[in-house]
C-alpha cells in the first residue's frame, strides 16, 4: 500500500507566490539581470528625440540664387559641401562643389574650411539657430549666421583674402522623410 502524504497549505502556497513573483519579474522574463538599462524607462511607444546634429543637417542657402552649403552630422561630425558658381575666368558659371577639408559642430558653435578649387576656398565660423520659419517643411527653419572668409589665389600664388558676415537659410524639408 502506498503512502500518499499531502503537503500543507501553508507551505504550498507562499511557495506558489514567491514562484509566480519570480516568473512574472521583467529581469527574469527578459533574460536581463538586475543591471539598469536606461532605455528600458522610456516607452516604446514615444518617438526617439532626434540629436541637434540630425536635426540641422540638410541645405542650406549660400552667397546666389541657385547656391547651397550642404551640411551633415553624423556620429558627431560634421561634413559637407559648398555647391557655387565659378566667379573666374576659366570656371565663370560653371558649378562647383567644394568639400570640406574641416568640420566641427561645437554645442551650436558651426565652422567649415573648404578644399580650394581654381584658387578660391572658403573658411566659416558661426552659430546655428532656430529661424522664424514654424515647421522643418518651410524655408528658414533652422539658420546659420556667422562670418565667411573667401580666399583667392592669383597666378603669382598671391593669396587675397575677403571676410563679410552672412545668413544661410536651411531649405525646406521633405516631412515625408522624416522618421517619425
Amino acid at each position: 500500500m502506498t503512502l500518499v502524504r499531502s503537503i500543507p497549505l501553508k507551505i504550498v502556497l507562499p511557495v506558489l507566490v514567491v514562484f509566480g513573483l519570480l516568473l512574472g519579474s521583467p529581469a527574469v522574463s527578459s533574460g536581463q539581470g538586475r543591471a539598469k538599462d536606461p532605455s528600458r524607462h522610456v516607452p516604446e511607444s514615444l518617438p526617439k528625440q532626434k540629436a541637434f546634429g540630425d536635426e540641422i543637417s540638410g541645405m542650406y542657402s549660400f552667397l546666389r540664387e541657385g547656391e547651397f552649403v550642404q551640411i551633415t552630422v553624423e556620429e558627431g561630425k560634421l561634413t559637407g559641401f559648398v555647391s557655387r558658381y565659378g566667379d573666374r575666368e576659366s570656371d565663370k558659371d560653371a558649378f562647383l562643389d567644394q568639400f570640406f577639408t574641416k568640420g566641427t559642430l561645437d554645442g551650436k558653435k558651426i565652422s567649415f574650411l573648404t578644399k580650394p578649387i581654381h584658387g578660391t576656398w572658403f573658411e566659416f565660423a558661426g552659430m546655428v539657430s532656430r529661424g522664424e520659419a514654424k515647421t522643418p517643411d518651410k524655408e528658414g527653419y533652422w539658420i546659420i549666421r556667422g562670418t565667411l572668409k573667401q580666399y583667392d589665389e592669383d597666378e603669382s600664388k598671391h593669396v587675397s583674402a575677403k571676410s563679410r558676415e552672412v545668413t544661410f537659410k536651411s531649405f525646406p524639408q521633405d516631412m515625408d522623410q522624416q522618421p517619425k
